[in-house]
This record gives C-alpha cells, structure tokens and sequence, in this order.
C-alpha cells in the first residue's frame, strides 16, 4: 500500500499537472465518449490510449464506464469493463485478458489512513488474472489479486485476494468452490 504525503486533509494528493489531467479527461470521456453507441469501442479505445491506459489487443469499454485515471489502466485483449462499471484507478488496475467486469461493478484502488489525522489517500493494485469474470454491484478493495478463471459473485465484497479457478461470494466475499469448466 502506498501511502501519499498530504499536508493535511483537504490537500491535494495529485500535482497540478495531474490534476488537470483528470479534468482534461473528464471532459473528453463525456464529450466524446460517453455517447457513442456500442460498435463504436475503437473510438473509445483511441481516447483512452491518448490518455495513457495501456492497451493490449483489443478490449471493450462500454460508453457508460467511469475511469477515474486512465493512465493507471491496464486492459488485456478482450478485456471488457461494462455498462457503469467503475474503475477507480487512483492506483494501477489490471485487467487480464477475457475478463469481464460487469455492471456497476466497482474496482476501488484507494482508501484512507484513518490513524492519521492528515487521513492521507493510500493506493494498491488490483491485479485481475486472465478469464475472470467479475459479477454485478460487485465491490473489489485495494490491493486485491483475482486469480485466473475466478469468478466474484454479483453484489460481492472482495477484501482477500482470490485463488484461481474459485468462485467468491457474499459480504465479505469467501472462496466457496472450484470454477466448473475446463483449466484454461
């Protein structure tokens, strides 16, 4: 977890070049993105590029998704964030390939050091394997790694990392039994 200098709670955790970075991209997403209809993810894709989220393949953004900070995202081929999804990217996201993040499922790389009056801004990566799919209203916690083929059940809290291949469920989330399926 890392842990930003902050002068106190109302400062700034961003520079001001960040900071204008994340206004410059709020403003193109709803300008030109958030729009578009469905076919249109490989303009989407470009301004997200523009913007420094690392691209590989092809992946899919729908036009409802919110990125806070694209150039902390990492999306792999077929990669998809959904309808309203939320990837709080204050720290790095990855998102292997073929996994889906579903709907209003929210990717949440921040918190507080609520010991320090300051409470400055603490961010981890969340790490997201490859064939992972991720269900509705499901809530992923800093410093979070879902294993290959796991699946997080809808409305799931996800505290603890994953093992591959398990399926997750509840509040907070517990690993319950084996993907069904072939190994990938």
């Amino acid at each position: 977890m890392k842990t930003f200098a902050q002068a106190n709670a109302y400062a700034s955790p961003w520079s001001l070049r960040e900071r204008v970075g994340m206004l410059l991209w709020d403003a193109v997403w709803a300008l030109f993105c958030q729009w578009t209809p469905k076919p249109l993810n490989r303009w989407r894709l470009f301004w997200l590029r523009r913007f420094g989220a690392k691209l590989h393949g092809t992946p899919f953004v729908h036009q409802r998704a919110r990125i806070q900070i694209p150039w902390n995202l990492t999306l792999h081929d077929r990669a998809c964030l959904g309808d309203r999804a939320n990837a709080y990217t204050l720290g790095k996201i990855e998102i292997g390939a073929r996994s889906v993040v579903a709907q209003e499922a929210y990717l949440c790389t921040g918190t507080h050091d609520l010991a320090d009056p300051n409470t400055p801004l603490q961010v981890a990566k969340i790490t997201i394997g490859e064939d992972v799919f991720i269900g509705a209203r499901a809530f992923v916690m800093p410093g979070v790694t879902l294993g290959d083929r796991s699946v997080v059940g809808a409305c799931s809290l996800v505290t603890h990392d994953v093992p591959p291949g398990m399926v997750a469920v509840g509040h907070p989330a517990r690993a319950l039994k084996k993907r069904p399926g072939p190994a990938a």
